[in-house]
């Protein structure tokens, strides 16, 4: 019946076209990849004044103080909830944080009967030890995935296949670290050296057994998964506006840029800082070595452009390159 048009929806997809060896006719079906809700969508329904003002900003132009504390406050209400429809419908209710977290939990138990029921009986201890060591993961200082944090004496290929699955669920995203920025990056790939992202900063948060107040409102303890929250945010933002995942980039003396985006001809060195401190050499480094035409800096603070540098609010990480020319 050609003149009729369907739509298909599922959440296991590339999964099931691995394990049954299913053929996608070409020319036949447009494939669509669905993205947890974004923080500009949130915002349209939180504060839809604050949404508009934002939506009408020209190039790099600063935010009035209080539009840039109500966008403050509502990201941070976004962290805690992340981009489940279910979640977020139960933060703008209003239906309290024990509720978001009920939400939050219910779809992390699901996930794991999903494990159990449509990965290989050999693959289903190792992709449950895998997801549950992401928060472990990214609380280090250096980031970069390390089997023996999923468990002692792990090897890369005891959990190829289980990461993989976890890849093909729409899980996680794996940023590969390369070894110079050229022109493409995936050529430059090191598949040894990668980290592991969740594909929603809420239920990393609910992973991680992080209690929403202490995200809005801080706490002495919560320093290094505060960075790791703020980095899987980030990437979950630029993700939908990219064409294909960032990479990362680091250097024998410890240097280390968070993220590197290759936008047409340009590679663009992203950092991301979870509050208003912004010091660090990592990208001084990285731009003194390789001169990139701009870099981009996300954190709390205002809007900030000097010499090629662009520092941006990490709400407004929705909007990077409607703000900034690339």
């Amino acid at each position: 019946a050609p003149q009729y048009h369907l739509i298909a929806a599922g959440s296991l997809l590339g999964v099931a076209v691995r394990r049954k060896n299913m053929t996608v006719p070409v020319g036949k079906v447009q494939l669509m990849q669905m993205y947890p809700i974004s923080f500009k969508e949130f915002l349209r329904a939180a504060d839809p004044q604050s949404f508009e003002y934002v939506n009408t900003l020209q190039q790099t132009e600063p935010l009035p103080e209080i539009i840039l504390n109500k966008l403050i406050l509502e990201y941070k209400r976004y962290l805690v909830c992340g981009g489940m429809p279910e979640a977020v419908t139960s933060m703008l209710g209003n239906e309290g944080m024990q509720a978001v977290d009920e939400v939050l939990q219910h779809m992390l138990d699901l996930y794991t009967l999903d494990f159990s029921k449509y990965a290989a009986p050999t693959d289903i201890p190792r992709i449950n030890s895998l997801w549950k060591s992401l928060p472990s993961q990214l609380a280090k200082e250096n980031r970069k995935f390390i089997y023996k944090v999923v468990k002692t004496g792990a090897r890369a290929r005891e959990y190829e296949d289980a990461l993989l699955w976890l890849e093909e669920a729409g899980l996680i995203y794996r940023v590969f670290n390369v070894s110079k920025p050229g022109i493409p990056l995936s050529a430059y790939k090191d598949l040894s050296a990668f980290k592991v992202y969740a594909f929603d900063c809420g239920l990393l948060r609910r992973l991680a057994k992080l209690s929403p107040e202490v995200v809005l409102s801080g706490n002495a303890g919560y320093i290094e998964f505060k960075g790791a929250l703020a980095e899987n945010a980030i990437l979950q933002a630029l993700v939908p506006q990219s064409d294909g995942l960032p990479y990362y980039w680091s250097s024998e003396n410890r240097a280390e840029v968070d993220f590197l985006l290759q936008q047409g001809l340009a590679v663009i060195p992203i950092e991301v800082k979870a509050e208003n401190r912004v010091s660090g050499k990592s990208l001084s480094v990285y731009t003194a070595k390789f001169k990139p035409p701009f870099s981009i800096r996300f954190s709390m603070n205002k809007f900030k452009q000097n010499e090629g540098s662009f520092s941006l609010p990490s709400c407004l990480a929705d909007w990077t390159f409607a703000l900034i020319p690339a």
